[in-house]
């Protein structure tokens, strides 16, 4: 049975050798790219007319309205992880000058005996003249294919250009040299066997490229849900009103150096010949730590395509259905009596034919994550894991810093028993805020004020705990800065345990002399810095990365200390400098909107599960979960004890 997809569906490749066929009706130019892990394509790593053959991959020669691509994957070499199959318009008289004008392309992958696995109509193209249809990728030794859509307004000098191709301009303009000599022949458009009209992609829109711009790697979702610079999840507050992010989409996994790493040890196959199950650490990377980060990536990207699939395929099986209902209660003769009402039920069934169908494509994509899951969590290692992994039992100080660090959970509502890990790198390119206030969510109004401030405080606790414990030795230094002294219980693992630098600030002086030394060594670092003189910065300068704590915001700052808070936040990250606030917005309202700034500078996390984060692909509202402690655990502070020890023995 032919799998229909809509646009960011994924589904599995049973075979190696395919022909990808394309109706489009009228000439267009197909080409491919490989691209490596990170999703970037080389100049040599191009098929196209004048040079349609690559390793495992080749294309027609020339310009066609039926043209076919021929995949043999056992081809293509190992460092190549991604095809994506490119179709152009020519740009020849008679042609068509965008997609938009003409019918959608109709892609389909055939197995060497004939037989149709997966299908795609590209619509919602309007200005494009150049699109990715698909991508066939490798995923935990196997491949998939996964219906793309992204539109190019540019051309495939545009496209190419966004996939990493260097010389792109030169290599459009030589496919046009070669075809634009020749008609090509117009061959009869295939025709599709399917009733159902094809379902739609997911509204959004025209996904042009951005000139000049390099793409960008995905972070949260999971800051901002425009595409944040930096890898990994970063979430962001969901913007009031609908909006739509700026240039085209990012697929590709992000990575920390720009040369390939080597390829994951391969899983052996089972029995039977077919790909084994999931295996924790099958993503690329320079360390087991890099795959885990880049495998928890992709579980992310995974969840979040297949619901959007899934979310697509029932709004289309929803508007359809309206569709008939309109036409139903339009005509007088059919708006009542039977011949009505078996209209509304057949409309209503093939709703529910379609959304069922959907369901069953989400919940196996649901099962493949789930078990990939169960394998992962137990791997993972400290700072990737949850208070309760076995792994903070067997803790040690570590040596080196890791890639990132765990701040929660997050998780969507078709599944929410699928929890992906929210990973931030390290060290922080921006400062948490941990929102106390009650007005934020249904879940934090439903609760008492106090109690709510304790859990935002336990929280931060857990938090700064984190970081400390995943730093080495001597690199890694905290502060706090409580002015009424109402976290005194929630501090008191951090106090007593003796990993703080000083006591808790306290009052309007300790305010101003912590924020004060802390905005002199960003001075003094950034200085430093911009004239190349790190040897000139004071001998007793702690270089050590520095976490300032601060509850209960604004209460004992003034004008002064909030200028140098909002300096902290701005230019501290750049030097080391990082702020964890525990802070309710509308506390500090009397400051109108000059702290706009501060709070958008942090990423807002919560004490109560809430759904305020975003991701920068498919805009999902993710809900978020606290990286909380056990009830009645004390590992925390045997954690603590450990880092303090640790210190202890290391400055001797």
């Amino acid at each position: 049975m032919t799998a229909e997809l809509v646009r960011g569906q994924n589904h599995p490749l049973p075979h190696t050798r395919l022909d990808i066929r394309v109706s489009a009706g009228h000439p267009v130019v197909a080409c491919a790219t490989l691209a490596d892990d990170r999703g970037a394509a080389r100049d040599e790593w191009v098929a196209r007319p004048g040079a349609p053959v690559l390793p495992g991959v080749e294309v027609p020669a020339g310009a066609e309205s039926a043209p076919r691509f021929a995949l043999d994957l056992d081809a293509v070499p190992a460092e190549a992880q991604q095809i994506s199959v490119l179709l152009a318009l020519t740009g020849a008289a008679g042609s068509p000058e965008r997609f938009g004008g003409t019918a959608a392309p109709f892609v389909a992958v055939v197995a060497e005996n004939g037989e149709e696995i997966a299908s795609f109509t590209v619509t919602g193209l309007d200005s494009e003249s150049a699109v990715v249809a698909l991508e066939v990728y490798r995923r935990q030794g196997a491949w998939k294919v996964r219906a793309v859509g992204q539109g190019y307004a540019g051309g495939l000098g545009d496209l190419l250009a966004d996939q990493g191709v260097t010389r792109a301009r030169d290599i459009a303009e030589s496919v046009r040299a070669v075809v634009a000599p020749a008609v090509p022949r117009t061959e009869p458009a295939r025709v599709s066997t399917r009733t159902d009209g094809g379902a739609p992609a997911a509204p959004g829109p025209d996904r042009t490229a951005v000139p000049d711009t390099p793409p960008s790697a995905g972070r949260t979702i999971p800051d901002g849900p425009s595409a944040p610079t930096s890898p990994g999840p970063q979430p962001t507050p969901v913007p009031d009103g609908p909006q739509v992010p700026a240039g085209p989409i990012d697929y590709s996994h992000p990575r920390r150096r720009p040369t390939a790493p080597p390829p994951p040890v391969a899983a052996p196959a089972a029995g039977s010949g077919g790909p084994s199950g999931p295996v924790a650490g099958d993503a690329t990377g320079w360390s087991m730590d890099e795959r885990l980060y880049n495998q928890v990536w992709g579980m992310f990207e995974d969840l979040a395509r297949a619901v959007a699939a899934y979310r697509s395929a029932v709004e289309f099986a929803e508007s359809r259905m309206d569709k008939e209902l309109d036409q139903v209660l339009s005509d007088p003769r059919s708006r009542i009596g039977s011949g009505g009402d078996a209209a509304r039920a057949a409309a209503r069934a093939k709703f529910e034919q379609l959304r069922d169908q959907a369901r069953q494509v989400l919940d196996r994509d649901l099962a493949q994550l789930t078990a990939e899951s169960e394998v992962v969590e137990p791997a993972l290692p400290a700072s990737y894991a949850r208070w309760d992994n076995p792994v903070w039992h067997a803790y040690r100080v570590p040596m080196e810093i890791p890639m990132a660090l765990r701040i929660g959970d997050i998780h969507l509502p078709e599944s929410p028993e699928l929890r992906i890990p929210l990973l931030v790198r390290l060290p922080l390119e921006r400062g948490l805020w941990v929102d106390s206030g009650r007005s934020s969510s249904d879940a934090a109004l439903a609760m008492d004020e106090g109690a709510l401030r304790r859990q935002a405080a336990d929280t931060a606790v857990a938090l700064a705990a984190r970081l400390i414990a995943v730093y080495p030795p001597g690199e890694f230094t905290v502060h706090v800065i409580d002015p009424a002294g109402s976290a005194a219980a929630p501090l008191a693992p951090l106090v007593e345990t003796g990993v703080l630098a000083a006591p808790p600030a306290a009052g309007a002086q300790g305010v101003h002399t912590v924020l004060s030394r802390l905005t002199e060594r960003v001075d003094l670092v950034s200085m430093a810095m911009r004239g190349g003189a790190a040897d000139a910065l004071p001998p007793d300068l702690d270089r050590a990365e520095q976490l300032l704590i601060v509850n209960d915001f604004p209460h004992g700052f003034d004008d002064r200390a909030v200028t140098q808070l909002r300096y902290l936040a701005d230019e501290g990250p750049a030097v080391g400098v990082h702020l964890l606030m525990v802070a309710d917005r509308e506390d500090a309202s009397a400051y109108g909107p000059v702290l706009d700034p501060l709070w958008r500078s942090l990423l807002r996390i919560t004490p109560v599960p809430d759904d305020h984060l975003a991701d920068p692909w498919v805009r999902h509202a993710w809900t978020y979960e606290p990286a909380t402690v056990p009830p009645g655990s004390a590992i925390l502070r045997q954690v603590l004890e450990q880092v303090a020890a640790s210190r202890r023995s290391w400055g001797r």
